[in-house]
């Protein structure tokens, strides 16, 4: 009596063999007519030919969406590259030092659409030593803005940076920018650019920094005449 080696073929059998028998549907065409697949959208039961046509479909719609995001981050780009340039334009436009700080956290206000700017400069030359942009920061604050190796963007928890604002009880989220000569870790800190808004998502832990960290890279060019 002899004993069969054989063995149940399996899903994988069958999907490794269609797999390589490209053919196959060639020499059964008739199959791919009654194949029946259930829809992802209803209960019914579709043919190949129609869900293929359904996933395509999806595949398109995904395609188009990732355009239009593709179009819409662009043109954010664009709208951020050109208030970029228009502040940083004004900048150079400003003549007078001791109105540098002042006029710089208005056109930030102004151009970025932040509701609250402050700004404050230390180690700076005797003339300006006296200035309200210059007082009233304690060496706490010098250390942690030292200790920023990015700006900081997240929930005011009581900052001493937030009562630099006019209205430091409707700051709910800032971003703090450091200011410096060099790279972080390099160089510490001479000033602190604090940007905040009442939305508590303006200014959250996972946005990204690089922007910021441009526009401090600005500010810090143009405050060091201060120094």
């Amino acid at each position: 009596m002899s004993t069969s080696n054989t063995h149940p073929i399996t899903e994988d059998d069958i999907a490794n063999y269609l797999a390589n028998s490209p053919d196959f549907f060639e020499r059964h065409a008739e199959l791919l007519a009654t194949v029946q697949l259930s829809s992802p959208h209803s209960a019914r039961a579709v043919s190949l030919q129609e869900r293929q046509a359904g996933m395509l479909r999806e595949k398109i719609k995904a395609l188009e969406h990732r355009i239009m995001d593709m179009i819409r981050n662009g043109s954010e780009n664009v709208m951020l590259s050109d208030k970029m340039m228009a502040w940083a334009g004004s900048l150079f436009r400003v003549s007078d030092a001791m109105t540098l700080p002042e006029q710089m956290a208005e056109q930030i206000s102004r151009q970025f659409s932040v509701p609250q700017v402050a700004i404050k400069v230390w180690d700076v030359a005797p003339e300006f030593a006296q200035a309200d942009f210059a007082t009233g920061v304690s060496e706490d604050a010098k250390l942690f803005t030292s200790s920023l190796a990015e700006p900081f963007c997240g929930v005011n928890t009581g900052f001493e940076a937030a009562r630099w604002l006019d209205e430091p009880m409707a700051a709910s989220s800032l971003a703090l920018l450091p200011l410096r000569s060099g790279a972080p870790g390099t160089s510490p800190a001479f000033g602190l650019l604090v940007l905040a808004s009442p939305d508590s998502q303006r200014f959250n832990s996972t946005m990204g920094t690089d922007f910021l960290a441009r526009i401090a890279e600005l500010a810090s060019a143009a405050l060091s005449r201060l120094r």
